[in-house]
């Protein structure tokens, strides 16, 4: 989820669940032991319980940022095995890493032995010609092995040679089934699913079989989403809010960063498929897209693309 799940998004997700664990968009550790650290690291307290999602292969740097992330407060630290973009592959980590089990227990092993929070690992099924029944076994064992207990799967293979990270997303088909298989075989890990889950009746029939869901791009374009996870998940129906009331507490929070300087496109963007669905929506994301990145835009534009969409509906 680069580009989207940055700490003003994460914000809004909270306003809507108390419960959903958040993950940052992936962060490599050059950007966090040679970039501004701060500027990838810093959230609000109140995205609690939220897990920042590391990019990288090479276990020394892995510790230390490891070690920076425990200090800066997250619940987890998560390796990212599943990203299929060019400057991943590159680099060496995402995807990629699917091809070296021994690697990504080796890093497992020392950044756990280095901090308390739990080190994770999110992964694909396998990448190119892999059998998935052989690369994704071979993964979780040696990593299980070395003290992960929890392994985020998407459940589709990626194609590191011939298919964009796009295309990586929807092409490759989803085998929902291998992961149930996973779960059967490895009964004492934690097993959560990501991948194609588009509504709250299908992560309910999910977690049937495994101990949880992912969502992604699903609750990124259409975030009220969250508004039954809650309920529906967790049993707690004291903390569902209307639309509107989302909207009223982010609007104070988009004012207070741009009292201090954020550009209003930053947060906004996050915020245009809230009405996702509601009659005139589109009058809402329209006024926001063309008038957020204007020099100045602040949060007047949210309150009068609010009001184009009641008088549009």
């Amino acid at each position: 989820m680069l580009d989207c799940t940055d700490r003003h998004e994460r914000y809004l997700a909270r306003l809507i669940s108390k419960h959903t664990v958040l993950y940052t968009e992936m962060i490599t550790t050059g950007a966090l032991l040679f970039g501004d650290a701060p500027r990838f690291l810093d959230f609000d307290q109140s995205e609690h319980p939220v897990a920042l999602q590391l990019g990288g292969s090479e276990p020394d740097a892995m510790t230390k940022s490891a070690e920076l992330v425990q200090k800066w407060g997250y619940d987890e630290v998560n390796i990212n095995v599943g990203c299929p973009s060019d400057r991943v592959q590159s680099g060496s980590f995402g995807a990629c890493l699917m091809q070296t089990p021994e690697l990504v227990a080796q890093n497992v092993k020392q950044m756990q032995a280095a901090v308390d929070i739990p080190v994770t690992v999110k992964c694909r099924i396998g990448v190119d010609d892999q059998e998935p029944r052989e690369a994704l076994w071979a993964l979780v064992d040696a990593s299980a092995n070395a003290g992960c207990k929890t392994f985020l799967v998407h459940a589709r293979k990626a194609w590191l040679k011939g298919l964009s990270p796009k295309k990586n997303r929807d092409v490759p088909p989803l085998d929902y089934d291998l992961v149930y298989q996973l779960k059967r075989d490895f009964p004492e890990l934690e097993i959560v699913l990501n991948g194609g889950i588009n509504t709250i009746e299908e992560s309910l029939q999910h977690l049937e079989q495994l101990d949880g869901v992912m969502m992604g791009r699903q609750a990124y374009s259409n975030p009220y989403i969250m508004s039954r996870v809650d309920t529906e998940l967790y049993g707690d129906s004291t903390t569902t809010k209307s639309r509107d009331a989302v909207l009223k507490e982010y609007m104070a929070y988009v004012k207070q960063h741009t009292d201090n300087g954020v550009r209003l496109n930053h947060m906004s963007r996050h915020i245009v498929g809230l009405y996702h669905g509601e009659p005139s929506s589109r009058l809402f994301r329209r006024h926001i897209s063309e008038n957020a990145h204007l020099p100045g835009s602040g949060v007047e534009v949210l309150e009068a693309a609010y009001n184009s969409m009641v008088a549009g509906a």
